[in-house]
């Protein structure tokens, strides 16, 4: 995974409406990228569902949602558990992220998807906080992915 410090790498993703957009869409904001294997799996699912509600009352940060499900999957999925904070993100297009972010699942069953992981990101994109959970039936740290960003939060 990119360093502490470092400046995160620039990415292309697939957002719901099957348009590309990179982290300038949400310029001057402050990021959490949840990053995970698929919105149909349980402790995945209950990740994004988790983000939503504690971002709900936070306004200067995008909530991201990472995976390799089609825009399509993430739409029914924020719909069916009626979501309003959190954006879910495809990289069905673009080769890379799993690799530029070091969450590349490279053998096995998930061989190609991307691996559990946090990584926090501050308003000039620079890496605040990263969190890669070696077991994916492990949730992340939420409460260490807001404090990151200053944010103190009741989990």
């Amino acid at each position: 995974m990119p360093a502490i410090g470092s400046r995160a790498p620039d990415v292309s993703l697939v957002v719901m409406k099957l348009r590309n957009v990179s982290f300038a869409n949400w310029m001057g904001k402050r990021k959490v990228l949840n990053i995970f294997v698929s919105v149909d799996t349980p402790v995945c699912a209950k990740s994004v569902i988790e983000f939503d509600r504690l971002g709900a009352d936070v306004d200067d940060i995008a909530l991201l949602m990472v995976s390799y499900d089609l825009p399509f999957a993430h739409r029914r999925f924020q719909e069916e558990h009626e979501l309003t904070t959190v954006v879910g993100l495809s990289a069905i297009r673009h080769a890379g992220f799993g690799e530029n972010y070091g969450v590349q699942i490279v053998e096995g069953p998930l061989a190609g998807m991307f691996s559990r992981a946090v990584v926090v990101l501050g308003e000039n994109n620079t890496i605040v906080h990263r969190e890669h959970i070696e077991d994916i039936s492990t949730e992340p740290d939420y409460g260490a992915a807001f404090r990151a960003l200053g944010i103190t939060i009741d989990e």
